[in-house]
């Protein structure tokens, strides 16, 4: 099969395509046939050796991945051949998805939504998994809350936008002039153009606050919360410094590293189906086209998500 190898860090030139075998499926896992797999951020910052999460190259990146089951491990009976499943294998361990064969644990992996091609099912379970354990697993957002939700037309944000608004929120959103519609229709009740408007001068009474932009936006963000009001972040998890900071300020604060999770995959497949959540992608690249991919991805500004296609 053809996968994505890296044998150093550095730049998108460093991803190479290679042939390698294909892999067998262990007790208990699927052997799945990609269809699409879609790049986040995170690979990138992994490739480049910024955040060394899977130690020294050689390594195949890629964890969200739509296809088909080729063959079943002994000791499972959630899947068959020829089912359509979706998921995120084995983050934060390698996920091995830039690749045309995947094997994966079948408590990692669904049944793919019906509603879904395998490029939109592809471009979801990061964002979802990430959006959906800390919304729902973690801050616990009931009917009424009031919810802000950072970059809500990126990746993660557009996703927890509609979770939020699917769990009865009343959603304010930050996000470029050039987004703001694309937010309002995800079902944003308020739009808040970041670069013209202070969102810490905005906005008050926040019962939760979904942040994936790190650096001074979290500690601004505590100003918008009510007391015993949760902050949500993806990327400072690990600032004992601003825990510390929101915690004295009688916030709970929520350091989310997502998970593989079949059950809140299941979740977010009925959402899908019900007409309630819909992934975006914005652009599509060959898995041969890796490398651009990686650079789109890397020149920021995109509205949802960018996919591979895996012949």
């Amino acid at each position: 099969m053809l996968s994505i190898v890296q044998k150093s860090f550095g730049g998108p030139e460093v991803l190479e395509v290679v042939e390698t075998a294909i892999p067998e499926p262990l007790q208990t896992e699927v052997l799945v046939r990609v269809r699409a797999a879609s790049v986040n951020p995170v690979e990138g910052y992994i490739r480049s050796g910024a955040f060394p999460m899977l130690g020294e190259p050689p390594f195949t990146l890629g964890w969200d991945v739509s296809g088909v089951v080729e063959a079943v491990g002994r000791g499972t009976a959630r899947f068959k051949v020829g089912d359509e499943v979706y998921g995120m294998p084995f983050f934060p361990r390698p996920g091995n998805t830039y690749a045309q064969y995947v094997t994966a644990p079948s408590r990692m992996l669904a049944h793919k939504p019906a509603s879904l091609d395998h490029v939109h099912a592809a471009a979801l379970p990061v964002v979802g998994l990430s959006a959906w354990q800390g919304l729902v697993d973690y801050a616990g957002v009931r009917p009424g809350d009031r919810v802000l939700i950072h970059a809500a037309g990126g990746g993660v944000g557009h996703v927890a936008v509609q979770i939020a608004k699917a769990l009865g929120a009343y959603v304010i959103a930050t996000a470029s002039a050039g987004k703001r519609d694309f937010v309002r229709s995800l079902g944003a009740d308020e739009v808040i153009d970041y670069r013209m408007t202070d969102f810490a001068e905005a906005v008050r009474d926040v019962d939760v606050v979904y942040d994936v932009v790190g650096e001074d936006n979290g500690e601004r963000s505590f100003a918008v919360l009510r007391l015993g009001g949760a902050f949500v972040t993806a990327v400072d998890h690990g600032n004992a410094e601003l825990r510390a900071k929101g915690e004295a300020a009688g916030l709970r604060f929520i350091g989310l590293a997502v998970e593989p999770d079949h059950t809140a995959l299941e979740a977010l497949t009925r959402l899908v189906d019900e007409g309630r959540l819909r992934p975006y992608v914005s652009r599509t690249f060959e898995l041969r086209d890796v490398a651009k991919a990686h650079q789109v991805v890397e020149e920021g500004g995109l509205t949802g998500k960018v996919v591979l296609t895996v012949d």
